[in-house]
Order: C-alpha cells, then sequence, then structure tokens
C-alpha cells in the first residue's frame, strides 16, 4: 500500500484554518452531517480559496461539476453578487435529493439550478456564458470534463479543478501505486500536463487543500 504524504505540513494547515472564520450554522450543519457520513466535501483551506476568487471575479454565471449535498454551491452562492446564478450537475440520485433540499432551506434557493444527471452529457445542453467553474467530481474524467466545459466558457472565465494532487500521490511512479488506483493516477496526471500546457487556458497548480488547478480563459 502507497503511503499518503500531508501536501503541506499538518501544523501549518492547521493553524491556517483556525483564521477562517465559521460559516453560518445551517452551512456548519451541512459540513457536519457529510462528513459523518463520509461524504466528500470541500475541505477548508479550499474552502477559502474558492470563496475569495468568487469575491474576486464576482462572477454572472457560476457553474458547478458536482454538486455532492449542495455545499460548495451554497458557499459561492454567498459570495457571488446579486442577480448572479449558479448551475451544479450531480449524478448520484441520492445526492441530487438532499443537495435540493439543502437548497431549498437556504436563501439562495431562487439563484441556484440543479441539472441531475451524467456532466458528460447535460454539459452538451447548457447554453454557456459561464465566467466562473468548479470541478469536483470523477477525477478519471476530469479531462474530459475540463474539455467540454471550455465550451460554457467566455473569454477571461476562471475555472477551479479540486483534488488534483491526490493526498500527494500524484508525484510517485505509477508502480508505487495500487493497481486498482492506477488508471485514475495516469489521468490525472494527463490532465495536470494537458492544462498546464495548452494555449486556450493559463494555469496555475497550487498545494491547497488536495491540490487545486486554478485556470483562466484566455
Amino acid at each position: 500500500m502507497q503511503e499518503d504524504f500531508p501536501i503541506v505540513n499538518d501544523r501549518i494547515k492547521d493553524f491556517i484554518n483556525s483564521l477562517s472564520p465559521d460559516n453560518e450554522q445551517t452551512l456548519e450543519d451541512i459540513r457536519e452531517k457529510a462528513v459523518s457520513e463520509y461524504v466528500p466535501i470541500l475541505k477548508r483551506e479550499t474552502e477559502s480559496l474558492l470563496k475569495t476568487l468568487v469575491r474576486m471575479k464576482s462572477p454572472k454565471k457560476i457553474l458547478e461539476i458536482g454538486s455532492a449535498v449542495g455545499y460548495s454551491a451554497l458557499i459561492m452562492a454567498g459570495c457571488m453578487p446579486e442577480g448572479s446564478s449558479v448551475t451544479t450537475i450531480e449524478s448520484f440520485e441520492k445526492r441530487v435529493t438532499e443537495a435540493n433540499e439543502n437548497f431549498k432551506n437556504s436563501p439562495y434557493a431562487d439563484r441556484i439550478k440543479l441539472i441531475p444527471g451524467d456532466a458528460l452529457s447535460v454539459l452538451d445542453g447548457l447554453d454557456g456564458g459561464f465566467d466562473f467553474v468548479f470541478i469536483d467530481a470523477a477525477k478519471g474524467q476530469y479531462s474530459e470534463f475540463f474539455k467540454k466545459v471550455l465550451k460554457q466558457c467566455v473569454p477571461g472565465a476562471v475555472i477551479l479543478t479540486d483534488n488534483v494532487l491526490q493526498d500527494g500521490t500524484i508525484v510517485e511512479s505509477r508502480y508505487l501505486i495500487e493497481q486498482r488506483d492506477r488508471t485514475i493516477h495516469s489521468r490525472m496526471r494527463d490532465f495536470l500536463y494537458d492544462i498546464t500546457h495548452r494555449e486556450d487556458v493559463v494555469t496555475s497548480i497550487l498545494s491547497v487543500g488536495d491540490g487545486v488547478a486554478l485556470s483562466v480563459v484566455k
């Protein structure tokens, strides 16, 4: 079994997270429930970056790939300007139900639209015009997500892709990775090479949380 290496020193990470103010209680309850049920959820430091980027960009149309229980969509909705909207996509039926319930109980129900289904199919039917995208879904499909997302973005759009360093194992040889994880490991490496060498985006890889790719569409 390969060993996971923290991307950032745990003491530094804990210190940074200790500086972040708590969210409103409803969001904290959603987060606590998700963690207790082992639902993947934003790391605190990634959440802080996401909030900052949304405030900085002030997007009009946000697209999210991977709603889970709706936590990150609510985070973004709380930071975006009046009149903006979030379109989020989720394929897991149980998560769709829970996310919709969380949206309904929030102040942002009229600003968030959840589309159930496989993102690769849903993306083909969208109207485009997105100026901020958050990708946090099936890691092995990141390359395909990214290509389709680009067709939906306006110039200058920001694309934030989460969990790209895979607990630090991305730096390991594929032969040190458990066989069941080698395909995703290989695809993620290919994805990172592609988005850092494309001519239509500028990308930085940041060691925040589990690693994020921050891209800007030219």
